[in-house]
């Protein structure tokens, strides 16, 4: 085996470099390989033993690449294989399926608790602007086509009749017919999901885009709320919306929640670097969104089928609120603290 000591001996020659210490990037590429596919048991134990020289070989190899300048394609060959060999040395393994369900048990509800600050602050801002959209329709029709957009709005403005409007909650198939309730929802599951995204991809310019969408998308339901709640239907809107807007509107707020992290720490990073502070919050926000698209994805069952079949107001308020206490206690329950980030 070649000594560790030659590896970092100067040597700009590419080529004579490469055939000093090939064999010892191969045989730890196969047992780094080996080790991926098989796992630790499938592996003889003398290859195990002499991983760790090997890894300091290529270490010592890779320092040498980069000092002396060598071609570019080799760097990154070492880089990758140093990297890959680290893992399996120093990282635990885990099979994917124990990883997605460690997410679930503590990540993602660890993750949603750290934020509870800025989610709440999120609630706010959403609330806010469904209080504020209703009192601006309610005293005002005309404000209605200012906050909704055309695509979210398919006749259920304040022109529209008490029947049409009724149909579009109670009676869907007529409804289908009538104004296109199919696609009026794939559109409002579509903008709530783009909030969501926009919400957290935003929350880097220290949360401002992130507070603006929320209380768009509360003026937008206040709003809505206001042409029905004109028209006698009010509650039966809020049944409408709430079998499956308690799941997706709690992961825009969530979403929302981790944009604020994001921007709170660029704005005050503590004693850390701001692209320090902004990378840890990363972290945190990547686990929160992560679950925000299972949320989502509730959310969009609910509104296809769920609301679809169940059409008494007093069963989509039970399930709404049955889905909320759920995600309520899934998020805030008590769980032994393992070193989560705070």
């Amino acid at each position: 085996m070649t000594a560790i000591v030659e590896a970092r001996v100067p040597m700009v020659n590419a080529t004579r470099f490469r055939q000093a210490h090939e064999a010892d990037w191969d045989q730890l590429d196969k047992i780094v390989t080996a080790i991926e596919r098989r796992g630790v048991r499938g592996v003889p134990e003398q290859s195990l033993l002499v991983l760790p020289v090997l890894y300091r070989s290529a270490l010592s190899s890779l320092s040498v690449a980069r000092e002396t300048s060598l071609d570019k394609s080799l760097v990154a060959y070492l880089e990758q294989l140093c990297t890959r060999a680290y893992f399996q040395i120093y990282g635990v393994p885990t099979s994917p399926m124990r990883q997605l369900g460690q997410f679930f048990a503590r990540g993602w509800p660890q993750a949603v608790q750290s934020l509870w600050r800025e989610t709440l602050v999120a609630a706010v801002l959403l609330i806010t602007g469904v209080v504020a959209g209703y009192l601006l329709v309610a005293a005002n029709p005309s404000f209605y086509y200012i906050l909704m957009p055309d695509g979210m709005a398919s006749g259920r403005d304040p022109t529209a009749s008490v029947q049409f409007l009724r149909d579009t909650i109670y009676n869907p198939d007529q409804a289908k017919d009538q104004s296109g309730l199919a696609a009026f929802a794939s559109f409002l599951f579509s903008n709530n999901a783009q909030v969501s995204i926009g919400a957290f991809a935003l929350g880097f310019m220290l949360g401002l885009p992130t507070a603006g969408l929320l209380v768009m998308t509360g003026f937008q339901g206040g709003a809505l709320l206001a042409v029905f709640a004109a028209k006698g239907l009010g509650v039966g809107l809020g049944g409408w919306l709430l079998i499956h807007g308690t799941t997706e509107l709690f992961a825009i707020i969530l979403s929302g929640a981790a944009g604020f992290r994001i921007g709170l720490a660029i704005a005050f990073p503590g004693r850390k670097s701001r692209i320090d502070a902004a990378v840890d919050a990363g972290r945190t926000g990547a686990l929160v969104m992560g679950g925000t698209i299972v949320m989502l994805a509730v959310a969009a069952l609910l509104e296809g089928i769920g609301r679809q079949t169940v059409l008494a107001d007093g069963q989509r308020y039970l399930i709404g609120g049955l889905m909320l206490l759920g995600w309520l206690t899934y998020f805030y329950w008590p769980r032994r603290d393992d070193g989560a980030r705070r």
